[in-house]
């Protein structure tokens, strides 16, 4: 039916248990009880009971992901009419940080001698994207509005990741978030981070403010080492795409069976 068939856009309240037609006792008893609700409550609608999907917190964080690529695609529309070539790196960013992470992306700016505060502005503005996406979808899935195969599947592997790591980041709360989004490690990023705020029962202010305050502070250290790396070592540009080629290579195989089985626990 396609995604759009598969979203539940109203979250209504449960609804009482049926009495059975057999045993006329409860259901006058059933009956007498509903007598004295409607008494003492004015009836509400089913839509006036229910909370818009699109209204609720993750929706806005969808919404936001959408204008964001929207924004996205102006951006590298009007560098293909300015500078093909700059045009180019930012695509090639982009897949590089959706694949391999944002040292992979930062690191391909800095190769294509990008202004450091350019290189630090759009790479968090992918992380950005790149996060709306991944938790208000891992909300919808996780809490069965959405019912798409591949995503119920990356959804389950999201939350064992998550859990394993809640304990330890728990005891330091906002600063724990922080800390793990900003350690350089694959199983560190901010989708991670924002996902175990999620269980840590963040709102959503609260997690994004803990989650991009750490991706900022990895991105602007990540910058400026390999900008240092880039004057000091004469071949950076083709270390750096042997690294996209060995990160595509052994991360391609986990990216799909991500979204295609179950992993370990």
């Amino acid at each position: 039916m396609g995604f759009l068939s598969s979203l539940k856009f109203w979250r209504r309240s449960p609804r009482p248990p049926l009495a059975s037609t057999d045993d006329p006792a409860p259901a006058a008893k059933f009956a007498e009880a509903d007598s004295d609700v409607v008494s003492a409550e004015p009836v509400v609608s089913e839509e006036e009971s229910g909370t818009s999907l699109y209204q609720s917190g993750e929706g806005r964080v969808l919404i936001l992901g959408l204008v964001l690529t929207l924004v996205f695609i102006v951006l590298i529309v009007y560098y293909l009419t300015v500078n093909v070539k700059e045009a180019q790196t930012l695509l090639l960013a982009f897949v590089a940080h959706t694949l391999g992470g944002r040292a992979a992306g930062i690191g391909l700016c800095v190769a294509f001698e990008f202004p450091s505060w350019v290189t630090i502005s759009y790479n968090l503005f992918l992380e950005v994207l790149i996060v709306c996406y991944c938790y208000s979808l891992f909300v919808f899935s996780f809490n069965k509005y959405i019912n798409i195969k591949w995503l119920t599947t990356a959804t389950r592997n999201a939350e064992k990741q998550a859990l394993k790591h809640k304990d330890a980041v728990a005891r330091y709360g906002w600063l724990g978030i922080f800390t793990f989004v900003m350690i350089p490690l694959p199983i560190t990023g901010p989708a991670a981070g924002s996902i175990i705020a999620y269980f840590l029962k963040f709102s959503i202010k609260r997690n994004f403010a803990a989650v991009f305050s750490g991706t900022l502070a990895a991105i602007v250290i990540w910058t400026y080492f390999f900008d240092y790396l880039d004057r000091h070592i004469m071949t950076f540009k083709y270390v750096i795409m042997a690294v996209l080629l060995v990160i595509f290579l052994s991360y391609f195989k986990t990216i799909k069976r991500w979204f295609t089985q179950d992993i370990e626990d």
